[in-house]
Parts: C-alpha cells; structure tokens; sequence
C-alpha cells in the first residue's frame, strides 16, 4: 500500500509535511493507472480523477478547506490553509451510468 500526496501547490505540500501527514510519495499530477487496491491518495483532485482512484479500489482523502472567493486563484501558505481549516476527509466518489 502506497500513500500518495498530490499538490502542485507549495503551500499544501507544507501544510501536509507540518501536519504530520504520513506519505510515500509527492507527486504534482497523478496517473490512476500506477495505482493498485489499497492506496491511498491525498489532494484536491478534479471528480472524475476521484472517481478513476476508487475505481481502482484505492482511498481518496480530499484535502478540503473553507476557501472565500477573494482568495481563489491564489498561493496560499501552510498557515492560510490552517486558518482555513484545511483538513482531509475520506470521499468514495463512482460514475453513475
């Protein structure tokens, strides 16, 4: 079982590394394909690249936060995505028909 963090923001790499998160690997973009039942993925991955993790009987953690507008397309560092409330919770997301 691998544990994959996906960010290719600075900021949430740092937040996972001063959280304690336990990761294998760091990775900017995630090919499901490297993936096998039991993995684990932390990030904030578009629906459809959640949906092709846990199809693969993978987990995913999304890395979620309370993000207001005026801040949305910006770098945030580890301490904004504290005071944010960044956290990660467990989704099981499938294709429907």
């Amino acid at each position: 079982m691998t544990t994959y963090f996906v960010s290719r923001h600075p900021g949430a790499r740092d937040w996972a590394e001063e959280e304690g998160l336990e990761v294998d690997l760091v990775l900017a973009h995630l090919d499901p394909v490297d993936l096998v039942a039991g993995d684990r993925v932390i990030g904030s991955l578009p629906v459809n690249l959640a949906a092709d993790v846990c199809a693969r009987g993978a987990r995913y953690l999304h890395l979620s936060l309370e993000l207001p507008a005026v801040l949305r397309g910006r770098e945030l560092t580890a301490e904004q995505m504290r005071e944010l409330g960044a956290r990660v919770e467990e989704f099981r997301v499938e294709r429907v028909g």
